[in-house]
């Protein structure tokens, strides 16, 4: 750890509507910690207020309708007693002096029938089913069969996008961010592997990439360009799809939500364990100057190389996520150089308390 990190990480900065004070931001983190019918568990609010002091909080991936949960335990953003439960979370966020955006998620494929509601065949461009496991109460078990959908679906599938924002907002979010990255629905429609339609939604680039803008230009019409961030995985490595030429791909993705002058693009450009290679450098240096707004870099970041990439102008803020949910006042131990509380992989889906508002604070007194 660098004796004296960098000050630019630990500085304010415009961030859409907000001012965020820091550069440190957590990453949305699947906890399988709600209820079965998606509202989130009273003691969440206690977990995302202990971490407060993040520059912005994402919140774990949360879906937009029933049949975008592919997990057991994750939340959603679509009821009345979803709303409510999140604006418990978000006052208590608040209250501690915290902000956070609200991730709107749809798995598609990465599902399996006996998720709630139980028996429903997952949904994605096409009947292509991914190599891919999700996590069920029998554990983790391979996903099902997908049947594509159809354009009158498509279509309420953006409204649905539209009406989780409006819930979010309800509940006290101080904006979204629409997960297009890892292999879940919108990712899925971007990647001629998982995308094998022949309509306006299929083929080029252009068709592959119009739900992504359609779902974001709906949820702008709700509450405007800097209320709304998108995350966006170029290299890949998750869930079972690939893509021969990223450059092309994401170039014209990334060019286009930069003309909608969105709060924030959010690249995972990296998985953990993965190598940063020179090539993977090199495809998102070839995307990235398409990009001329706020930009958060995730990546398995550590201090001495968040404080870098923020000096060198290459990211404005950095998302981390392990090193968060173990570690509720990260930004403060990353500026005074405290060690680093490790993570209890045993604890990270599902459970109790243990392993979720445990940790505990550098700072002597904090609970």
């Amino acid at each position: 750890m660098a004796s004296t990190p960098s000050q630019t990480l630990f500085q304010p900065h415009k961030l859409g509507d907000l001012i965020v004070p820091n550069r440190v931001f957590m990453a949305p983190l699947t906890r399988n910690r709600a209820h079965d019918d998606g509202t989130p568990w009273e003691v969440t609010a206690t977990y995302y207020a202990q971490r407060a002091s993040a520059g912005l909080i994402v919140s774990e991936a949360t879906q937009i309708n029933p049949l975008g949960k592919g997990y057991i335990k994750t939340p959603g953003i679509y009821t009345e007693s979803h709303v409510k439960a999140w604006k418990a979370i978000t006052d208590a966020v608040h209250a501690a002096g915290g902000r956070i955006y609200c991730q709107l998620w749809h798995v598609g494929r990465i599902r399996h029938v006996d998720i709630e509601p139980k028996g429903e065949q997952p949904v994605a461009p096409s009947a292509v089913r991914a190599d891919a496991k999700t996590f069920t109460h029998n554990g983790f078990e391979d996903v099902s069969e997908p049947r594509a959908l159809s354009l009158e679906e498509i279509d309420r599938l953006v409204e649905d996008y539209a009406n989780a924002t409006r819930c979010a907002m309800e509940a006290g979010f101080d904006g979204v961010e629409i997960h297009s990255a890892n292999g879940y629905l919108l990712d899925q429609f971007l990647h001629t592997d998982s995308n094998r339609r022949e309509d306006e939604y299929g083929g080029s680039i252009e068709n592959r990439c119009r739900l992504t803008l359609r779902v974001a230009d709906r949820v702008i019409q709700e509450i405007g360009s800097n209320k709304v961030g998108i995350r966006l995985s170029p290299l890949g490595e998750a869930n079972d799809v690939e893509e021969d030429d990223p450059v092309s791909l994401y170039s014209h993705l990334v060019a286009e939500l930069d003309k909608r002058e969105l709060a924030y693009l959010h690249f995972v450009e990296s998985f953990a364990g993965a190598d940063r290679s020179k090539e993977n450098a090199e495809i998102l240096q070839s995307i990235r100057k398409h990009w001329n707004g706020f930009y958060v870099a995730n990546g398995a970041y550590d201090v001495d190389h968040a404080a870098k990439y923020v000096d060198e102008g290459w990211c404005h803020a950095v998302a981390v996520g392990r090193d968060f949910l173990a570690n509720p006042d990260l930004p403060s131990r990353w500026l005074t150089g405290a060690a680093l509380n490790e993570p209890d992989q045993d604890t990270f889906y599902g459970g109790t308390e243990k392993g979720y508002t445990d940790y505990p604070f550098a700072t002597l007194g904090r609970d």
